[in-house]
């Protein structure tokens, strides 16, 4: 049972309640609430990746693990292919002491272009039709001593076509074997978002950075696909240490390909 109290207030007496002071002092605490957190557990919650294949730097000597569709929708592995804290990102890894495809002396953790919902390789012409791939990543770190890593490209056949390759602070795109055909910047910070974009038609590759045209590469082919992800260019025998903490690292927060 609650009390009565004699209370004076500007030479007014009143009798109260003290239950009714209790609520009252309550009701003027504001509650307190506590944000909550991102939570997502797969990749494939983040971007879409239907179309598409994972190479991991890991498994056999030439033989690395490759995650398909259905696998892929379902899959993650820490720290090679994971989303980030905030779920707005999945980060690529690919340390110098990775395993590698027989084609390659590097390590990846990269995606490969599938077609027909990732059953099977994409193969397409850039003399027939208009293919375009938007990239929307940032390069989060660098092997040491040689820091050079591949974010996206266009791949032809058995070999690279055209890519965004960070060599240090430079940032370059690719014409074959030309590394550093042309420079987009030469002060890249790591961590910065940038919107990588190739357009494939005509017998050429248009290769656009921010939205901005920045060379054109001239390419006959038709065994091409797209590429992105963490292509790390650096091994054990021109980086040191040798250890999974010395690798590369690709932030992607957005990836459409389109074909017309």
């Amino acid at each position: 049972m609650s009390s009565t109290r004699t209370l004076v207030l500007a030479g007014i007496t009143a009798t109260v309640s003290t239950a009714a002071l209790t609520l009252s002092a309550q009701a003027a605490t504001p509650p307190s609430y506590k944000p909550v957190a991102a939570q997502c557990t797969y990749p494939s919650e983040v971007l879409d990746l239907t179309n598409w294949k994972l190479t991991l730097p890991t498994g056999e000597d030439e033989d690395p693990t490759e995650i398909t569709q259905p696998e892929l929708a379902t899959f993650s592995a820490a720290p090679w292919f994971r989303v980030d804290d905030t779920c707005d990102g999945v980060l690529f890894r690919a340390a110098v002491n990775g395993v590698t495809t027989g084609g390659s002396s590097y390590p990846r953790s990269e995606l490969r272009e599938m077609t027909a919902g990732g059953e099977d390789e994409a193969e397409w012409s850039t003399t027939e039709g208009k293919h375009t791939l938007v990239v929307t990543e940032a390069f989060m770190a660098r092997p040491k001593e040689k820091p050079q890593v591949v974010g996206a490209q266009v791949h032809g056949g058995d070999d690279d076509v055209t890519v965004f390759r960070l060599d240090g602070k430079k940032l370059y795109i690719t014409d074959g074997d030309d590394s550093r055909h042309h420079l987009v910047t030469d002060d890249y910070e790591l961590g910065t978002e940038f919107e990588a974009k190739f357009v494939a038609q005509d017998g050429e590759i248009d290769v656009y950075y921010n939205g901005e045209l920045e060379t054109t590469i001239e390419h006959d082919g038709d065994t091409n696909y797209f590429k992105a992800g963490a292509y790390t260019q650096a091994n054990c025998d021109n980086s040191d240490p040798c250890a999974k903490g010395n690798y590369g690292e690709v932030r992607i927060s957005a990836i459409e390909v389109t074909h017309s």
